[in-house]
């Protein structure tokens, strides 16, 4: 008889189609963007040096709804000892495709579509995702000899760093923008979030390699 799905997992499955739905959905607005580029870059003016793209908005909705999940699946499955090996499989995988596909986004600087001044720093994208590389080749390495990497703190601060630097530069750095917009390129406040997920990133990356590596061995 086949075990049933449970909640925390059928959350995460839930994660994995909104960030379906969120990369599906960009894919869609670049092709309406070459048709019709005045549609996407209406924007909320908040003052003459800060507004914010209705479309990022729409994504910002989405993500943070996603975002929520990843909260809620883990914390579900803990507090009811609903921890699977599917959910342990599936919860890195959602999370690598909604905080990856975002940043790289983010990171392209198409401002003819999303018509902001700020960016997910892309040299900061790349660092984070040749962590995330080495990380996962030694979680797959370290399966194969039934070995299991545990979380720790750092990874889990990552993660939610990273979710609150895609936010702040899908709101175009708002509200710091209403005082920094006039600072110089990289130093804005936003531009700092984004350094230290990456920081944290990175640091995690170092503990994971130093606290399993021996396991391989």
């Amino acid at each position: 008889m086949k075990q049933k799905i449970n909640l925390p997992t059928k959350i995460t499955i839930a994660r994995i189609v909104l960030a379906l739905l969120l990369l599906i959905s960009i894919f869609v607005l670049y092709i309406v963007d070459y048709f019709s580029p005045f549609i996407l870059k209406l924007t909320i003016k908040i003052t003459d040096n800060t507004h914010i793209n209705y479309l990022n908005l729409i994504l910002l909705a989405i993500f943070l709804v996603a975002s929520f999940t990843d909260f809620l699946d883990g914390y579900l499955a803990r507090k009811n000892n609903l921890v699977t090996d599917l959910g342990k499989f599936l919860d890195p995988i959602a999370d690598k495709m909604l905080i990856n596909g975002m940043m790289i986004f983010l990171a392209l600087n198409f401002t003819s579509i999303r018509e902001t001044n700020l960016t997910f720093p892309f040299f900061l994208v790349i660092l984070m995702e040749i962590r995330d590389l080495i990380v996962d080749g030694l979680r797959f390495m370290c399966a194969k000899k039934h070995v299991v990497i545990a979380a720790n703190i750092f990874g889990k601060a990552k993660t939610v760093l990273q979710m609150v630097a895609i936010s702040f530069v899908l709101l175009n750095g708002f509200p710091f923008s209403l005082f920094d917009y006039n600072f110089i390129p990289y130093l804005h406040i936003t531009d700092f979030i984004c350094y230290l997920a990456t920081i944290t990133s990175l640091v995690s990356g170092v503990i994971y390699v130093k606290d399993n590596i021996k396991a391989l061995f």
